[in-house]
């Protein structure tokens, strides 16, 4: 089970890359604010996170800040991935979210050519029925119980 978190936890990372600012977003760092000087429409777009957003490292939020403006021009297909990712993201439990954000940091730093291959492998798992996603992970063993 614990492979499997960390899995899931390593394939939200991955997934997390697609959604990283473009450079011109980071020329000018959007503010980083409380949920309550947040602007009506980025409250309605970052409302998955809102029980969450105040404890938030001022980082992680003006990432999410910074997605908002990019959100309006995305399809609506796109919007639902992010919204859907924001809902999986508030559900974590703090040190799932430590992982996700170690295993960003290891993915962000993988060559360009290679995180094609593990967008690929994503895909594929992601393409498999639900049954054989969780048989995969049932079948998946931790490397070893007795290292920590």
């Amino acid at each position: 089970m614990a492979q499997a978190t960390r899995l899931a936890v390593a394939l939200l990372a991955a997934a997390w890359l697609q959604l990283a600012p473009p450079a011109a977003d980071a020329a000018s760092p959007p503010k980083d604010r409380r949920w309550t000087e947040l602007s009506a429409e980025q409250q309605k777009i970052l409302a998955p996170l809102q029980q969450e957003w105040d404890a938030l490292e001022p980082d992680q939020r003006r990432k999410w800040i910074s997605m908002t403006k990019r959100y309006p021009k995305m399809t609506p297909r796109g919007q639902q991935r992010v919204q859907t990712r924001m809902e999986k993201w508030a559900k974590l439990t703090p040190e799932q979210r430590k992982q996700a954000r170690e295993n960003y940091r290891r993915i962000s730093k993988v060559p360009p050519e290679k995180r094609g291959d593990l967008k690929q492998q994503w895909s594929e798992y992601q393409a498999l029925p639900p049954q054989e996603r969780q048989k995969l992970q049932s079948t998946t063993k931790p490397k070893s119980t007795t290292k920590r």
